[in-house]
């Protein structure tokens, strides 16, 4: 199955290097024009065959008004679209909001193990995620998927999908930098993925 992945547009706590995991964090100015130019990139891609794709978006402010931005630049109705609890973000638990500077003043040890194991790393607080339990909820979403589709999401949903698809190691996928301007090519069958 083919699926085109992309990255929420850039938000000020991503230009400030803050943990946003699922903080509700709105689309800066930079990241409404990234929306609509990988709306118009994705519409040169796929032409006249975009009937042919569903599209489904983390339900988080970001991921939406990146969605809406982009069918709006492909001419079609913003809002109709799906989301999907499951394309949320990792869970930073009580990191979110800080940067790894102040991670670095507060708890250098923690900060230390997780450069060891980001993949199976869990941040202090309540519901915080490692990778590896943020790839059982995108797995599942990824098994529900029936038809070529066009994805909205977060980062760490995009990590795991390199190693869940693209048979990237978890160690290099939790590492993987995430451009918030490019659209990712995923094919399911043959397990391509391709940056465009």
């Amino acid at each position: 199955m083919l699926i085109y992945m992309i990255r929420h547009g850039q938000t000020d706590w991503n230009a400030e290097g803050r943990l946003q995991g699922q903080q509700n964090i709105d689309l800066n100015a930079l990241g409404r024009e990234q929306a609509s130019r990988n709306g118009e990139d994705l519409l040169a891609l796929v032409g006249d065959r975009i009937g042919d794709f569903a599209f489904v978006s983390s339900p988080l402010a970001r991921t939406r008004e990146t969605m809406e931005r982009l069918r709006a630049a492909m001419g079609l109705d913003p809002t109709d679209y799906e989301t999907d609890e499951r394309l949320v973000e990792v869970s930073f638990g009580d990191w979110e909001g800080r940067t790894l500077q102040d991670l670095k003043k507060l708890t250098p040890d923690r900060l230390k193990a997780r450069r060891a194991s980001k993949w199976d790393f869990i941040p202090p607080g309540t519901a915080a995620e490692s990778y590896e339990i943020l790839s059982w909820r995108v797995g599942s979403w990824l098994r529900s998927v029936n038809q070529p589709t066009v994805c909205v999401a977060h980062g760490g949903v995009v990590r795991t999908l390199l190693h869940l698809v693209g048979d990237m190691d978890k160690d290099e996928a939790a590492w993987a930098a995430i451009p918030q301007d490019q659209i990712l090519r995923l094919d399911t069958e043959s397990r391509h993925y391709k940056w465009m």
